[in-house]
């Protein structure tokens, strides 16, 4: 059951797809103090765990400290970090009651989950405009299926989207992109995309590219498609302010552009220098901006990441005036401890400045706003342009599309990544505890930069990391600028790198099946252990393993020279140890608590009991998967049932009858456990 709760003026987000009568009265669950009727308070027992927060900080288990919702571009994820890239303001409580709660505001929100007072979930508004959802459920499954029915159905990616990707800001050339495809090709490794950071741009303008190191880009485009890749180019959200430019001309024409209060249009620099911030809150804008990403789909682009849109500022005019001042200020003076940093922080103070956010306007469709009161749809609303500009292209196509910053309710028109992490071993355990909270909020197509984004990866952490990559619908590997050169190629017996990513190709079907699944049903991925294990009071402590589609079971290793782990087993599973698509290691473990020896060149797997799991042959392309013979892997005594959905992973007929299919174990007339598929099934690996 679903009640909505309106407090204040709420400002519409666009999350919320049912239209619902608000209650009177508050939640019973809720209580208000009267010198704080912005707030929220709940009392909470010891035993409550609390789930959700999408792309937040620390563990599965949100209890402990405080979050707050503002799109943070801040790359350093250091475990006091408050806000990362995305505001998603879904929480589950599980203990004594059990229920959901969304505040849908598109300001500044700060969850206080057992920080000030150990047994209070403290949940505070700025403005105190917003509206509240409130969900109760038999499971907390069944609480996230009401809640993301009540938001909308996930973005469907393309199928290609699900293979692997590798990505770096420094591919300066076309001559570079050929040469990372070459080196792949050369090496065995499976690749299907590669992505063009800021450097493909004609100094740093969107929708252009440098026709020097670029030429005849279109040609270039049709030259990856012939071996097998896609072009994924970045988008940012600031424009350039240069005279001739078309996007500036038009955009400072037709008033696209946001405003400070005087009405002229905001300035601050970001990669090119000085420049203009689309208003993606109006819809006239959203429709101009997304028009223009036509020009490089005219040249054959199928995919984009929109970056930069949280929105990231490097300095405003103002801002970047008064610190110069100070600069000039201090020259020739005596400074001491006080003085110096007073300095320091005017400079480290100029990005993403709360001064510059409350200093510009939008005009969402008739209705000026100060920026801050709905600085998290910005980005959404940006990847909303993009999709919407898609479907006027080519409704019956899919095309990939993921961003940084994200609201709920974005997830219906894009995926994301995870945003700038570091090569951390702390920020594999990220991504995994990550994972289920984001599916929660209805974000399916999602990863983090394996290896890490930022830093000098090794190749002990690159092939733990893609260890666990390989589970996840977005697969790639990007690093930063003058960082060691991360592709796979780059560290000596590739053959460990080329095990791993093929295991990931085998899986494909499997991983594919369960997305789409998980998307036209409003299912998750990746799961907490108490979600299938509701009864087994030790599961809802496990933080570092994941139920994953249907009875699979991930424990990834994520600490620096471990040679494997402890695992906790729910159930009796089957242990699949993977060294390569063909290389595996079976073994039936009980019940409890077990070590587990892992090589670097290996990926644990667990299947609960009666599940199926079909593995194809592994490709070096999405496109030459052949979906019509599997192998299968069955941990079965008793007749079960695994549906495979396929479909051609282009067009966007999701919903039909015919890409169910389904591969059985049944008994036949003797009561013998046998294999039944419409498909070819090559081999039978039957465990009981």
């Amino acid at each position: 059951m679903i009640k909505k709760y309106i407090y204040g003026s709420p400002i519409e987000t666009g999350a919320v797809v049912i239209d619902m009568f608000p209650e009177n009265g508050k939640p019973d669950m809720f209580y208000e103090e009267d010198y704080k009727p912005n707030c929220l308070e709940f009392g909470m027992t010891d035993a409550d765990v609390i789930y959700g927060l999408g792309e937040a900080n620390r563990g599965i288990n949100k209890r402990g400290y405080i979050y707050t919702s503002f799109c943070n571009d801040d790359p350093v994820h250091t475990e006091e970090k408050l806000s990362l890239y995305g505001a998603h303001n879904f929480i589950l409580v599980d203990g004594f009651e059990r229920f959901g709660v969304f505040v849908d505001t598109p300001s500044k929100l700060t969850f206080d989950i057992g920080f000030t007072d150990s047994n209070i979930l403290s949940i505070e508004c700025e403005t105190g405009d917003f509206a509240l959802y409130i969900i109760t459920g038999e499971s907390l499954y069944d609480i996230v299926r009401q809640f993301r029915g009540l938001i909308g159905r996930s973005y469907i990616a393309p199928k290609w989207a699900f293979g692997f990707q590798q990505s770096r800001w420094g591919y300066r050339t076309a001559d570079d992109v050929r040469k990372v495809v070459k080196k792949y090709r050369e090496s065995g490794i499976p690749l299907d995309a590669v992505y063009l950071d800021i450097d493909y741009m004609e100094r740093y303008k969107d929708f252009t590219v440098d026709k020097k190191s670029f030429p005849n880009f279109k040609e270039f485009v049709a030259e990856m498609k012939e071996e097998g890749i896609h072009l994924v180019p970045i988008i940012d959200a600031a424009v350039k302010i240069e005279d001739g430019y078309d996007v500036y001309v038009e955009g400072v024409r037709d008033n696209h552009f946001c405003k400070t209060a005087d009405g002229r249009d905001f300035t601050a620099g970001v990669w090119p220098g000085k420049t203009h911030f689309p208003d993606f809150l109006n819809s006239k804008t959203r429709k101009w901006f997304g028009d223009k990403y036509k020009t490089l789909v005219d040249d054959g682009i199928e995919g984009f990441w929109n970056d930069m849109n949280e929105p990231a500022i490097f300095y405003s005019e103002k801002g970047l005036a008064s610190a110069l001042e100070a600069a000039n200020e201090a020259k020739g003076k005596d400074l001491d401890i006080n003085s110096f940093f007073a300095l320091k922080d005017k400079f480290t103070g100029l990005s993403n400045s709360d001064k510059d956010y409350a200093s510009f306007y939008h005009n969402m469709d008739g209705k000026v706003l100060c920026h801050e009161l709905v600085h998290n749809l910005y980005g959404y609303n940006m990847t909303r342009a993009a999709a919407e500009a898609f479907e006027r292209f080519d409704p019956d196509k899919r095309m990939l599309i993921f961003s940084r910053a994200s609201y709920i309710g974005m997830h219906r028109y894009g995926g994301i990544w995870t945003g700038d992490n570091q090569s951390w071993w702390a920020h594999i355990l990220m991504n995994i505890k990550q994972m289920p909270s984001l599916n929660m909020c209805g974000f399916l197509y999602t990863g983090a930069d394996l290896g890490g984004f930022g830093g000098n990866c090794t190749r002990d952490l690159l092939l733990r990391w893609l260890a666990f990559g390989i589970f996840t619908p977005l697969m790639r590997n990007h690093s930063a600028l003058g960082t060691r050169a991360q592709e796979c190629y780059n560290f000596g017996n590739t053959e460990d790198f080329k095990n791993i990513i093929s295991i990931r190709y085998s899986l494909i079907p499997y991983i594919y099946s369960e997305y789409m699944k998980a998307a036209l049903s409003d299912k998750m991925m990746f799961r907490p252990l108490s979600f299938d294990y509701p009864e087994d009071s030790f599961a809802s402590s496990v933080e570092d393993q994941l139920m994953f589609g249907d009875g699979l079971m991930l424990t990834p290793v994520y600490t620096q020279n471990a040679r494997g782990r402890y695992v906790y087993l729910p159930e009796d599973m089957l242990y699949i140890k993977f060294k390569s698509p063909t290389q595996r290691k079976y073994a039936l473990l009980p019940k409890g608590y077990h070590f587990i020896d892992v090589a670097l060149n290996e990926v644990p797997l667990f299947m609960r009991k009666n599940k199926l799991l079909p593995l194809c042959k592994p490709t070096d392309r999405t496109d030459n998967i052949d979906t019509s013979r599997f192998e299968v892997i069955a941990y079965a005594d008793r007749p079960c049932e695994y549906v495979l959905y396929d479909d051609d992973g282009y067009t966007t007929d999701y919903d039909k009858p015919e890409h169910f299919d389904s591969i059985a174990i049944k008994e036949d007339v003797n009561g013998k456990l046998v294999i039944f598929s419409n498909k070819q099934i090559v081999k039978v690996s039957l465990f009981n």
